[in-house]
């Protein structure tokens, strides 16, 4: 599963619309349109945006490895 994918995964287990989680991470609507589409990869200050915001470090694994660990508070969203 690409970033893409996972990103996109993300925002709806979040319940959160493209403008909400761009507000939420004070990011481009447009950029991060083009980052679920695949049209641009994601640059490492933006995902470091993403991966320490409290709300979505439960993520970082599975987002960087595609891997878990319920049992340190590491979930996937699918």
């Amino acid at each position: 599963m690409d970033l893409s994918v996972k990103l996109k995964a993300i925002r709806r287990v979040e319940g959160l619309t493209q403008l909400e989680f761009c507000t939420l991470m004070d990011i481009s609507i447009n950029s991060y349109k083009k980052y679920e589409t695949n049209v641009f990869e994601m640059g490492y200050g933006v995902l470091c945006k993403v991966l320490s915001h409290p709300r979505f470090t439960k993520y970082t694994l599975w987002l960087m490895t595609g891997h878990t660990a319920v049992e340190c508070g590491q979930v996937s969203a699918v």
